[in-house]
């Protein structure tokens, strides 16, 4: 690993935010009020919502700029007005078959306007028309536009915000290169975690009042996923090895269209919205084979049936119908990134294959961010709180993850009482680091491989 990245995991600034000394990782009090797992939108929502005089502790497992929050690339759905709705809500129980928790889906839609109005108090910049009025878009699922953006990088504009916001902070204080690999949990409550140092191996225990699994997805255990690879679900595997419940963990979400690379990696994400501003799915012979506005597991089902039919490894996506204008100033990353991978958009289609994408199972937790354990709270991807049912609407991850990282928050206000005991946790447990990763991979890997699309 290059020594400029040892020494920013071993040597951090107390991003801690203390700009006048430096501290080595292993530097943690013995106790916090709240440790929060992960630093995507949800873990740095959730720390922004708790009063400046909560002790707080942020880890995550490599630099706190990449989480798949970073990447996200379509929006952030928003209800526009009352008369929408109706319509909101059905297309979000219709792309989630119907399996959705209606409770969950009426919460975030109607949060959504106010979460909004934070974002835009942190300095989120959205899309706006000369009229200085949002501007929205559509994507695939959605009846109408009502998502808003930040040109193809609409979750890099929400979670730099955020965590912006964090770092200025003297009560929050972020530790990167840092990995939870167990819970501190007796008698169904939670006291903390086990802490490891990922360049060094150094374990530590942290106790908490309250601690927040908000680590992400699961997109690391797979060949072809469109998440960072250090993503393996190692909170949702902790909490199942600690009795804590979970739920559809088969429901895993292939995104339709990430461009296709022999190379190995994450693969490249082909968003949503270029899809609903025109472009076209075109087959070997160069003919439309599907509706490219259907929810995403009908396309992707299209897609793997029109590559078994050409024998291909992929199919084409035609973005020359949005046009020149649109492409340039809405996509300027796709369209960059394409350029390098040696197609330009403007006059060719782009080669795009299904891949991994979204985690819809999780953690399950009720309205307020609660898991089945005391004390324990789970926000974002790791968690499941029923919105997204079997099939998650485009661009509705981002507003979920904010709704429920902001309950957790004010019902950690409202269940205050600091934890009474310090159990001791024995780290021989822990010493063959490989052996416990695999175990905990396959834990989940046993489940989500139901899924009929996983590679």
């Amino acid at each position: 690993m290059k020594n400029g990245l040892r020494k920013r995991a071993v040597r951090s600034k107390e991003c801690w935010n203390s700009a006048e000394k430096e501290v080595t990782m292993y530097s943690f009090r013995k106790k916090y009020q709240v440790l929060i797992v992960g630093c995507g939108v949800a873990g740095l929502y959730c720390a922004l919502n708790l009063p400046e005089n909560t002790d707080i502790l942020m880890v995550t497992k490599d630099s706190a700029e990449k989480s798949d929050s970073f990447l996200a690339q379509g929006g952030i759905c928003v209800l526009k007005n009352k008369e929408d709705f109706s319509s909101y809500y059905e297309d979000t129980m219709r792309a989630g078959h119907y399996e959705n928790n209606p409770d969950s889906v009426t919460q975030m839609i109607e949060n959504s306007p106010e979460i909004i109005r934070d974002l835009v108090g942190y300095g989120v910049e959205f899309a706006k028309d000369e009229e200085g009025h949002f501007r929205y878009t559509r994507e695939g699922g959605h009846s109408s536009p009502r998502i808003l953006f930040h040109d193809d990088v609409t979750g890099k504009e929400i979670t730099s915000k955020l965590l912006s916001a964090v770092r200025k902070k003297k009560n929050i204080h972020i530790a990167e290169f840092t990995e939870l690999v167990d819970l501190i949990a007796e008698g169904n409550e939670c006291f903390g975690g086990v802490l490891r140092d990922v360049q060094t191996g150094k374990l530590q225990t942290v106790y908490a009042d309250h601690t927040l699994l908000a680590s992400g997805g699961v997109g690391g255990l797979y060949e072809n996923s469109t998440n960072y690879r250090h993503l393996t679900g190692d909170a949702l595997a902790i909490a199942m090895k600690n009795g804590v419940a979970v739920e559809h963990l088969d429901y895993v979400q292939i995104h339709p269209t990430t461009f296709y690379s022999e190379k190995h990696g994450r693969r490249f994400l082909i968003s949503e919205s270029v899809r609903g501003e025109g472009a076209v799915l075109y087959g070997k012979d160069g003919k439309r084979f599907c509706n490219e506005l259907l929810p995403r597991d009908i396309v992707t089902s299209e897609i793997h049936a029109q590559m078994k039919k050409d024998g291909m490894k992929h199919v084409w996506l035609d973005m020359r119908p949005i046009g020149e204008k649109t492409i340039k100033e809405h996509f300027p990353t796709i369209y960059k990134h394409c350029l390098d991978e040696g197609f330009d958009v403007l006059k060719e289609p782009i080669p795009v294959v299904p891949a991994q994408h979204y985690f819809m199972g999780g953690i399950k937790v009720d309205g307020r961010g609660r898991t089945s354990m005391k004390r324990l709270y789970s926000a974002g991807e790791t968690a499941c709180n029923g919105v997204h049912g079997k099939n998650r609407l485009a661009s509705n991850s981002l507003l979920e993850s904010l709704v429920w990282a902001k309950e957790a928050a004010f019902c950690m206000q409202e269940e205050s009482e600091p934890i009474q005991k310090f159990p001791e946790k024995d780290f021989k447990n822990y010493e063959n680091y490989q052996l416990l990763k695999e175990t905990y991979a396959k834990a989940i890997r046993e489940e989500a491989e139901k899924e009929a699309y996983v590679d």
